[in-house]
């Protein structure tokens, strides 16, 4: 339904694309790994702003008329290039809804969601349309077939139909703010996806904090490892280079073609997941690599551990600093802090046990902690908030923030907290607030341990297992009644430890948790070879899973 005072709140994501147009015409928007020659040397295809403008008119145009227009919900499954920005902001145009599933998530589960987004229209390269001949049920509410590529024997039409040739000036659909511009359905690394609601008023929003509380210039060119972070640039103004890599497979990167595209492309800024900036960082400072165009580095999508920062800053410039933002695919980013701080000050505390320190509310953001509680909360107090230094749930209120999910009623009531004509947004995760206005995460709520005697929190008990100098990363789970767990330590042994006399190891790791008073009360110890994560980031850990592993390895 559009809003009856749209014209006045009228705001549409695409209209930065077009003001770039305009501006810097002949600015590269987009760059594109194209292929290699018989050296091995990689060549690359690019869009200037004019021409992304242009193309995603023409297939505004032809979406139009195959019945893609405001308010169609359309399942988007390209792979990352220039194909893809020309077809997203072409759907933004007119005013259509994409539905973005993270087709990491495992079929079983992808299909869930879109049989949930109720979709109108399918946008996919051929290999995704398979998927709607294998469940067919799931995409009954689909009228429209676009296939990205040769159509072979698939219904509908090819995007090079679509394309309506010569150009015309589209006009882009003036939305209204409170217009729903996109589905972004979360991981459900925690629970069942969800389709976070984003607003063009949200996507407005995330673009004027993100300039401002990174002070980006237009001026900069961005290496973007996590497609849907990398949509933000254009709008920006800011060159975008997709790097030579498989994204859903961040941790497996080839460190070599990462660096190869920051020196060939003069890269100045790069978003990377935990999991990348370990194995880049790591090759890097083996190599004795430095990467002198590179000034910012934004790290998201799973907590950032202070080694692997000071391993990738030793491949930076003095003045360059690494940038953790704290948020959610319902809000984000709503926290932030650099390098600088982390290594200087809040490091040793988190190797302490004190949690790590994200930082800060980004610009007007407004962040609480709440008394944790796993009920739905109606209306929002202040008597929900606790004192400094008590863990909690942190929530957060501001112009980013979706309001709700898709058709989830029963989600939103646990998620959101009314207040007044806005909504606080509840991250699911627990934290305490410093005496210097710092948040510092604790873990997931759904993943602390409860005792007889307490409840234990994952990051802060994890961090002193992970000083251990064989470990590569713990894991807390518990197992038993909720109200009674047994706690339970995971570890995951540095790369190529495996064959190491665990027995000693794990005598070493109880003396280490006897002498915390937070982890004192540890004493089972379970090594697994891998830990499951998300396939997203690469980086946050599947603790549910994990429980259920630990727990039949303890019946054994």
């Amino acid at each position: 339904m559009i809003p009856a005072n749209h014209k006045k709140n009228a705001v549409n994501v695409a209209s930065h694309l077009k003001k770039m147009a305009k501006i810097e015409p002949y600015k590269r928007a987009v760059v594109y790994p194209a292929g290699r020659d018989n050296y091995g040397r990689v060549a690359y295809s690019h869009l200037t702003f004019l021409q992304m403008d242009r193309e995603s008119d023409c297939l505004a145009h032809g979406f139009e008329k195959t019945g893609i227009n405001r308010g169609t919900r359309t399942i988007l499954m390209v792979k990352p290039g220039l194909e893809f920005f020309i077809i997203i902001f072409a759907l933004f145009k007119t005013g259509a809804v994409p539905v973005i599933v993270d087709p990491g998530m495992g079929i079983c589960r992808m299909v869930d969601c879109f049989r949930e987004g109720r979709p109108h229209a399918f946008i996919g390269i051929p290999v995704a349309h398979i998927l709607p001949t294998l469940y067919p049920k799931y995409f009954n509410t689909v009228k429209t077939w676009i296939t990205v590529g040769r159509r072979w024997f698939l219904k509908g039409f090819t995007l090079n139909r679509v394309r309506q040739v010569p150009w015309r000036p589209y006009v882009t659909a003036k939305t209204g703010r409170d217009e729903t511009a996109a589905i972004l359905f979360t991981t459900g690394s925690t629970g069942p996806a969800k389709g976070a609601v984003y607003t063009h008023g949200n996507f407005d929003a995330q673009l004027r904090h993100i300039k401002s509380h990174l002070g980006i210039s237009s001026h900069e060119i961005d290496l973007s490892t996590f497609p849907l972070f990398a949509l933000f640039w254009p709008a920006l103004g800011i060159t975008s280079v997709i790097p030579d890599m498989d994204p859903t497979k961040p941790a497996r990167v080839n460190p070599k073609k990462i660096i190869e595209a920051i020196v060939n492309q003069g890269v100045t800024s790069m978003f990377a997941s935990p999991a990348l900036l370990n194995r880049v960082g790591k090759y890097g400072k083996q190599k004795r690599i430095k990467l002198p165009s590179l000034k910012r580095v934004i790290s998201a999508g799973a907590p950032v551990s202070p080694s692997v920062i000071e391993q990738f800053a030793s491949m930076l410039c003095e003045d360059a600093e690494i940038h953790t933002p704290y948020g959610a695919t319902e809000a984000v980013p709503v926290i932030s802090i650099s390098s600088n701080e982390i290594l200087s000050e809040t490091r040793k505390l988190s190797e302490q046990g004190y949690g790590i320190c994200i930082g800060r509310p980004i610009n007007d953001l407004d962040v609480r902690i709440i008394k944790i509680s796993d009920d739905p909360i109606d209306k929002w107090s202040n008597h929900l908030v606790v004192e400094d230094n008590e863990i909690g749930e942190i929530t957060v209120k501001g112009d980013l923030v979706t309001r709700n999910y898709f058709e989830r009623p029963a989600a939103d009531e646990l998620a959101k907290i009314k207040d007044g004509n806005t909504v606080w947004h509840r991250m699911g995760d627990l934290g305490w607030m410093d005496s210097k206005g710092r948040i510092w995460f604790c873990g997931r709520k759904s993943h602390r341990v409860t005792t007889e005697k307490t409840t234990l929190f994952t990051i802060p008990c994890e961090a002193i297992f992970n000083n251990h100098p064989l470990v590569f990363r713990s894991a807390l789970v518990g197992i038993g009644p909720l109200d009674r767990q047994k706690p339970i330590i995971c570890i995951e042994l540095e790369h190529g430890k495996d064959k190491v006399n665990k027995k000693e190891i794990k005598k070493e790791l109880v003396e280490l948790a006897q002498q915390n008073q937070l982890t004192k009360d540890i004493n089972s110890i379970l090594f697994c070879k891998s830990f499951p994560v998300d396939i997203r980031h690469n980086s946050k850990i599947f603790r549910e899973k994990l429980a259920i592993w630990a727990e039949k390895k303890q019946v054994k």
